[in-house]
């Protein structure tokens, strides 16, 4: 086999591009949410709680519910 053929260009999958920089609320709730997982974390509820806790507000500087955590998080996702 050439050379050519066995040398694939890699793909871009969706999770491994972004469409723009990290936004500095993006920055900080990657961080506390990485907190949160170190810390052992691991229900969506006590996820909320741990933001709250941490004072790591939402785009509104709102306290988080689990509608507006996954809000976001299907926003940032998508």
């Amino acid at each position: 086999m050439e050379q050519e053929q066995r040398v694939c260009e890699p793909a871009n999958i969706v999770w491994q591009t972004r469409t723009h920089e990290e936004t500095a609320f993006e920055r900080r709730l990657a961080d506390a949410m990485e907190r949160a997982f170190v810390e052992g974390v691991t229900e969506l509820d006590a996820l909320v709680d741990y933001l709250n806790a941490a004072s790591v507000r939402d785009e509104e500087n709102r306290a988080w519910t689990v509608e507006t955590y996954r809000a976001v998080m299907a926003r940032l996702g998508g």
